[in-house]
């Protein structure tokens, strides 16, 4: 009687498990039906996605078609045709276009090795000199600065490329600055100890992790050089300023219109391949998964 009742009392076992001589044995065949299924590994997201390909492309397409509409249909008069004929358009934003990729190439071979520079133990003490002298260019007017440089360099494209090579210099030296400092230096001390030189932690380390904010400093510089490029005209250096300057001087609003909505096309576009570049470029690992 007393086994029956300790039997009876004894809490029921899940299906399929039963008792030998004490011990809780299962079927070979319900373990492997009640086991979870493995999951399925998630795919990757798309860095770069169909609507980031498109959406400002197409927008920008639309302001340029609608612009182009407009003037068919204007009613220019012989200065504002004079202003835009014989290829001044075409000439005017080649010459733009000239100045934005000339200055952002010098920013970067003068801020990111003298950001890598000033991160090195022997110049850390020269860092905030650096810095200091980067944001007075940037601080000091524009137009003031270009008006120094002509005073010094002359009229021409001379002047005008060094003023907004020294107007861009600030984002990207900040930015390698702070990307290669907020590296972890467990890391560092890592790749120090399994025998990797200085250079190959450089290379290998630390500026794969300071990529992004190198490239968001660069995207910075770039938008910030299509917007300087327009004073380039006060110095003799052409772009789109010389359109809107002659339509500011001259009374001519369609031609301060066409000045003004290229160079703010020109400014987006150059953003949005900036922005690709920084996804293309930026280290997957750094990646953050939801």
């Amino acid at each position: 009687m007393p086994e029956r009742k300790a039997a009876a009392k004894a809490p029921a076992r899940p299906r399929g498990e039963h008792e030998v001589k004490g011990l809780a044995f299962r079927d070979e065949g319900e373990a492997e039906q009640e086991a979870p299924a493995p999951a399925v590994a998630a795919r990757p997201a798309r860095r770069i996605t169909w609507q980031k390909l498109t959406v400002l492309p197409a927008v920008l397409a639309a302001v340029l078609l609608a612009t182009w509409l407009w003037f068919e249909q204007a009613d220019l008069d012989s200065i504002s045709e004079n202003a835009l004929s014989n290829g001044q358009v075409g000439k005017a934003l080649r010459q733009h276009v000239e100045l934005t990729a000339i200055s952002t190439f010098f920013v970067l071979i003068i801020a990111i090795p003298l950001g890598i520079l000033l991160t090195r133990r022997a110049f850390r003490k020269g860092a905030p000199v650096a810095m200091a002298l980067a944001n007075m260019g940037q601080a000091t007017p524009a137009i003031g600065l270009l008006a120094l440089l002509v005073i010094w360099l002359g009229i021409g494209e001379k002047a005008a490329l060094t003023g907004i090579i020294i107007y861009a210099v600030l984002p990207v030296l900040s930015n390698t600055i702070a990307g290669l400092r907020a590296n972890d230096p467990t890391l560092l001390e890592a790749a120090r100890g399994i025998g990797m030189s200085p250079l190959g932690v450089l290379g290998k380390v630390e500026l794969p992790l300071a990529v992004p904010l190198i490239l968001a400093g660069v995207r910075t510089a770039l938008v910030l050089n299509v917007g300087t490029a327009t004073l380039a005209t006060f110095g003799g250096g052409g772009g789109l300023g010389v359109l809107i300057t002659t339509g500011i001087t001259n009374q001519r609003m369609p031609v301060l219109m066409l000045g003004s909505i290229l160079t703010v096309v020109l400014a987006l576009l150059v953003d949005w391949l900036a922005s690709l570049a920084e996804l293309v470029l930026s280290p997957r690992g750094l990646e953050v998964r939801s």
